[in-house]
């Protein structure tokens, strides 16, 4: 009998529809209970701070405060030295004396309620006033980051490069999209997560990158999908093939990336649009918006840059990137290779 009902149409639905119901359920649950532990240790951090209490008491306070509320509430965890000294920290952070601090008012107070505890100790600990502190939570509250994934992005500074680069996205696409376009966008983009020897060439930084899909992802930013390198584009008789092609899920539309090692130059900007126009013709769904470019130089002239992208009706953003490992011939000669390392593991 159950595995009739299991295959009646009208059962799956009615159960699909019941399980996002509670699922949503689950979630407003947690964030009534999140709310609810975050103004406990808010309110904590107000009276340590109005206090003055670890002047007040001296060296010791925060000890016998944790060791009194352990004994007292021996259910309730979150009551380390560590922690009371965090709750101290968040309270003094939101309410540092400048203008921000009142302008956003309400506003803070419900983003800072919304966060988990621990992604609010990581923010608190990496950002230095409160738009970055703010920037951070919306982004958390938009696309649902662990507290892993709020790590990386914190260590990759998005709050400084986003929507920086050079573009010609707000006169080249419709307003939503553009405003989108731009604000997904970084430069410089941070590829530190490889290490390249000197004099590295256009392949070796492609085939690095695709070798680190996953942390390249991560740079890119929430809602890339990955679709291929060396995209082969016939156009006419002519073949041409696009470095890396990828997805946007958020804009719904393909982001062709060139990537070039040295200064930026503007003839890169007509072949990108090639590409662009390509991908338009050959690949875009008709319900997919337009097609972007996305050109990462190595460095690139500002002015140079934005005169050449108006000069074109082709969607794209040119940025820099940045390394941090560049190893040098000698020491990457010197370097044991990975089977050299396991041939002694073995041995």
């Amino acid at each position: 009998m159950g595995q009739l009902i299991k295959k009646d149409k009208e059962y799956q639905s009615w159960f699909l529809t019941l399980k996002k119901r509670i699922k949503e359920h689950q979630l407003k649950a947690f964030v009534s209970v999140n709310s609810e532990l975050i103004r406990t240790y808010w309110g904590l951090g107000k009276d340590i701070v109005e206090q003055q209490a670890d002047a007040k008491w001296g060296s010791g306070f925060f000890e016998e405060l944790s060791k009194d509320l352990k004994d007292t509430f021996p259910n309730i965890s979150g009551f380390s030295v560590t922690n009371l000294k965090y709750m101290k920290r968040v309270y003094l952070f939101y309410n540092q004396s400048n203008t921000k601090r009142h302008q956003a008012g309400a506003d803070l107070e419900n983003l800072i309620f919304q966060i988990p505890w621990r992604h609010q100790v990581e923010i608190v600990s990496k950002t230095n006033n409160i738009s970055e502190a703010m920037f951070y939570m919306q982004k958390t509250l938009e696309n649902n980051w662990s507290r892993s994934v709020l790590m990386n992005i914190l260590a990759t500074n998005l709050f400084e490069a986003q929507g920086k680069e050079i573009s010609n996205f707000k006169t080249q696409l419709p307003d939503t999209q553009g405003d989108l376009a731009q604000e997904i966008t970084k430069d410089p983009y941070n590829f530190g997560f490889l290490a390249l020897t000197e004099n590295y060439r256009e392949k070796e930084l492609e085939d690095a990158l695709v070798d680190n899909i996953t942390k390249f992802l991560l740079e890119l930013g929430n809602g890339f999908a990955y679709v291929g390198r060396q995209v082969r584009l016939e156009i006419g008789e002519e073949e041409f093939f696009a470095d890396l092609l990828f997805y946007h899920l958020k804009l719904r539309c393909f982001v062709v990336v060139e990537l070039k090692t040295g200064k930026f130059k503007a003839e890169y900007v007509s072949k990108l649009g090639l590409y662009v126009s390509a991908i338009n013709h050959q690949m875009r769904h008709e319900n997919d918006a337009q097609t972007i470019g996305l050109l990462i130089c190595k460095s690139k002239d500002d002015v140079v840059a934005q005169y050449t992208l108006e000069s074109t009706t082709h969607p794209i953003g040119i940025s820099e990137y940045q390394l941090s490992k560049v190893l040098s011939k000698e020491i990457e000669s010197n370097l044991p290779s990975i089977k050299a390392i396991e041939d002694e593991l073995k041995s």
